[in-house]
């Protein structure tokens, strides 16, 4: 029992549970509509394409956050912008915004002789060096998404599933993808510095993809979804403790462990369902002649 709550009894490693609780909740919200409209790509040119932004705010001695709130909000409106024009395909958009945004923030990067432990942060992120104000931005960034989910849950849901649909029900759907844009630009920026912007979809869709053969309901995914993720965070800490590995790589690591487990686990209940539904072979008796019939 000690070996399980040992690391949990210093400061710094509970802050950094709570941070992954609060992440996993975020990205729960987010992650779920990113996996039901199949967003991976999107996402992850987003967390990638913040490095622009981070790079100036952290070269002009100010706030990275802002620098990556500047950065969401281009990449935003750019892949909104693009997604309206007809000779281009959403992917083509998204992928020349990704290559443009990490390339102009590497030229930024390497103007800079000293930038380089920063720029591990940002990719790798320090969920250890929480500090009780991160906690507090995560909180609210939390409560943000969880009224902005709310507010959009109809429009996102008949988005999710057929565009059209939503434009008869009079639902804007280009406002709502834009919400959408908006609610997992918020994920990302809340949470890159504490796993890193090569780390959080890790928590922004392994979750919500291993909850989705579970659960019932949008809302079922997301809950299930927090859950999976404040228990990678649980135990990517414990064994980050133990063997000495980096804390976000570990959560992450593990949250992936436990889709490909989901889907397995998944795989098997399906066989055996089908197996058990398998109608039992009927024998079949031939009649025989009896020499007393003819």
């Amino acid at each position: 029992m000690e070996w399980l709550t040992a690391p949990f009894e210093v400061a710094f490693v509970q802050r950094a549970l709570w941070a992954g609780v609060l992440v996993s909740a975020i990205c729960a919200l987010a992650g779920t509509w990113v996996v039901l409209r199949g967003m991976a790509f999107l996402g992850d040119a987003m967390s990638h394409g913040l490095l622009p932004g981070v790079a100036i705010a952290a070269l002009l001695g100010g706030n990275p956050l802002v620098g990556a709130v500047v950065s969401a909000a281009v990449m935003t409106a750019g892949v909104t912008a693009l997604g309206r024009t007809p000779k281009l395909s959403q992917d083509t958009g998204i992928g020349l915004l990704f290559v443009g945004m990490l390339s102009l923030g590497v030229i930024i990067v390497s103007r800079s002789q000293s930038f380089a432990v920063d720029l591990t942060g940002f990719l790798f992120g320090d969920v250890l060096a929480v500090r009780e104000s991160d906690l507090l931005l995560l909180a609210v960034a939390l409560l943000l998404a969880l009224v902005v989910s709310v507010l959009g849950h109809r429009a996102f849901l008949a988005l999710a599933f057929d565009d059209r649909k939503a434009e008869t029900l009079g639902l804007r759907p280009r406002v709502a993808h834009a919400v959408l844009l908006g609610l997992l630009a918020l994920a990302i920026v809340a949470t890159f510095h504490i796993v890193g912007t090569l780390l959080v979809l890790g928590l922004l869709i392994a979750p919500p993809a291993a909850a989705l053969p579970w659960a019932r309901g949008v809302g079922g995914v997301m809950a299930l979804a927090a859950l999976l993720g404040a228990t990678s965070t649980f135990g990517g800490l414990l064994l980050s403790w133990h063997l000495s590995t980096a804390a976000g790589a570990t959560v992450s690591a593990l949250a992936v462990s436990l889709f490909f487990l989901s889907h397995l686990a998944s795989a098997i209940r399906h066989r055996r369902r089908t197996h058990l539904s398998r109608p039992a072979a009927v024998p079949v008796h031939t009649p025989t002649t009896r020499p007393n019939d003819i």
